[in-house]
């Protein structure tokens, strides 16, 4: 009995050795699962960490991309380059959220180069910027250049006008004393005498003569003695007007018209006669081939554009 119990003993000591012996195995087989587990989930804490990080970093790039393409735009410069590398980034942010395998090293890689071009566009805008100043600078300067111009076009404008100003006023000048020397060296009638001739021949002085008795007309004046005035031909017009008005006129004994104040006008007879300034007598005689109505007459001379006398007799 007391030798069972002994046995009985041993097997249960056995046993609990074994039972002992395999839950240390299981625990530190456990133990060592637990560890690669939390080592695993370690690994993919930190994968999940960088994967974050690179797609914080993306966005950051694109933010940056977006100003560089505005400002680099602004500044005139191209950005094709920058758009094309913007669209890249874009997949780049999706693939890194949806591919499956995504590798770390080529993302590190990618970022690298974006953070490298965006300092090479940095370089880009500074030299842009410069540039933008030296232009702003040289349209400044041109724009001061151009307004200087201006201004001495204008005043050379200005000048010009008053010199033209000046130029017409002494042409002005010139042609009203031209004119005034012309008037004063033109021909001056005085003493007229007014003679009526009958058929006879016979003349009779006066200021007034019967119509019967006249068949022709003579006038006789001296030209006054004129320093100012050039001993040449002078082409003397006269003009006979009867009562009414009209100037007695007959083309075929030598009427005709000549310029007077821009007009054609016609004359009763006309004379060249050399100027002698010696105070000399001219006469002109003429014959209507007509009797004489009663009334009023005037006798109108000129030459050189200029009227230069009158004289009335009368007709009964």
């Amino acid at each position: 009995m007391e030798h069972s119990e002994k046995s009985n003993n041993s097997g249960l000591k056995a046993g609990l050795i074994v039972a002992l012996a395999l839950a240390a195995v299981l625990g530190y087989l456990y133990f060592q699962e637990r560890q690669k587990v939390d080592a695993k989930t370690v690994e993919v804490s930190e994968v999940n960490r960088d994967l974050m990080l690179a797609s914080s970093k993306l966005d950051s790039i694109g933010t940056q991309l977006d100003s560089k393409i505005a400002e680099i735009s602004a500044l005139g410069g191209q950005v094709d380059e920058l758009q094309v590398l913007k669209a890249q980034l874009e997949k780049d942010k999706r693939n890194l959220i949806y591919s499956k395998n995504v590798s770390l090293k080529d993302y590190q890689d990618k970022i690298s180069n974006y953070e490298l071009v965006l300092t090479e566009k940095d370089n880009e805008i500074a030299k842009l910027r410069e540039a933008n100043v030296i232009l702003t600078n040289e349209n400044e300067t041109l724009i001061s250049e151009k307004t200087e111009l201006i201004e001495t076009n204008t005043a050379l404008q200005n000048t010009k006008t008053a010199l033209s100003d000046s130029v017409y006023a002494i042409n002005v000048k010139n042609s009203e004393l031209s004119e005034k020397v012309s008037l004063a060296s033109a021909l001056r009638p005085m003493n007229y005498a007014i003679s009526a001739i009958n058929s006879r021949g016979r003349e009779r002085d006066g200021a007034e003569f019967k119509a019967k008795r006249v068949e022709k007309i003579k006038v006789a004046f001296k030209l006054a003695e004129n320093p100012l005035t050039k001993k040449e031909n002078k082409n003397i017009f006269m003009r006979l007007m009867d009562p009414t008005g009209a100037v007695i006129s007959d083309m075929a004994t030598g009427s005709g018209t000549f310029k007077f104040g821009g007009k054609e006008t016609v004359y009763t007879a006309k004379q060249t006669v050399m100027f002698s300034n010696d105070g000399q007598t001219v006469e002109f005689i003429y014959d209507s081939g007509s009797a004489y109505n009663s009334g009023s007459y005037t006798v109108e001379l000129y030459s050189e554009g200029y009227r230069i006398g009158q004289t009335t007799f009368d007709i009964k």
